[in-house]
């Protein structure tokens, strides 16, 4: 079972907190809980893009699971783990369970079910990859790496600590902006705008890469960009945002971002 994190981008400008974008990877059965987290912009893959023989094949080679086996009794916490024996039992039936889901999504796919139908079967035992922009970090760390939050997602609350403490930002300046998956060189060939636009696009897809695993064609990142704005699916936006010291903007502190901006220009 694999929980990864990993900082995207990080900017810094005087008198504003760090803005911070991570890209996550982890069992989408706890992804409800980073949901209720109102600080974070964020988006993730949807199993509904997936093709089927990939969304298997992922299963198949890393099997979401529990970080940890515990014994049950009243309350939210375990607070004490199944013994060895009983560890190993529950996760064999975990193992069963995932790959009996795989089973039928198989007869689904063979009867020309849509992925979007498919793919469902397969959720409990896959992982989710999530991009997720905040100023605000510390109310989530208080409660995600505490003794009581979900082992699982505990886990993944001290990847992010962890990985944000290694983070050096980069300093810009007040005309700078924040562009998760976009690189200096990007910057300089493709200009303000169309730089923009493709940081939109690739944290629509909460990935550099298409979602076949190719390079991303720039052409089609505009594309994506526009339709984004044309149909009303404004989140990718809010991963992009300038420095404005001293303010808010709904869950930025210090920053504006891209959907803030262009809401305000309605």
């Amino acid at each position: 079972m694999t929980v990864s994190a990993k900082v995207i981008a990080h900017s810094a400008h005087p008198g504003c907190p760090d803005l911070i974008t991570l890209q996550l990877r982890y069992p989408r059965f706890i992804h409800a809980e980073v949901m209720t987290h109102r600080a974070f912009s964020r988006n993730a893959s949807s199993s509904r893009a997936v093709p089927v023989a990939r969304m298997i094949a992922d299963v198949e080679a890393d099997i979401a699971m529990p970080v940890e086996w515990g014994k049950n009794q009243p309350g939210m916490q375990a607070r004490e783990p199944l013994t060895c024996d009983d560890a190993r039992t529950a996760q064999s039936i975990w193992v069963d369970a995932a790959y009996s889901a795989i089973t039928h999504a198989k007869r689904l796919a063979d009867c020309s079910a849509h992925k979007q139908i498919v793919n469902r079967l397969l959720e409990p035992f896959s992982h989710i990859s999530v991009v997720v922009t905040a100023t605000d970090w510390q109310n989530f760390f208080d409660l995600r790496c505490h003794q009581d939050a979900d082992p699982t997602m505990r886990a993944l609350a001290f990847a992010m600590r962890n990985a944000i403490a290694d983070s050096a930002p980069t300093i810009l300046g007040l005309t700078g902006w924040h562009k998760p998956y976009v690189d200096d060189e990007e910057r300089r060939k493709l200009g303000p705008m169309k730089s923009l636009a493709a940081s939109v696009a690739r944290c629509a897809r909460v990935s550099y890469l298409n979602h076949d695993g190719t390079n991303p064609d720039i052409q089609k990142d505009l594309e994506l960009a526009e339709h984004l704005e044309a149909s009303g699916h404004m989140s990718p936006f809010e991963h992009q945002a300038g420095p404005m010291p001293g303010r808010r903007f709904a869950n930025l502190n210090g920053w504006q971002s891209n959907r803030n901006m262009m809401e305000a220009e309605q």
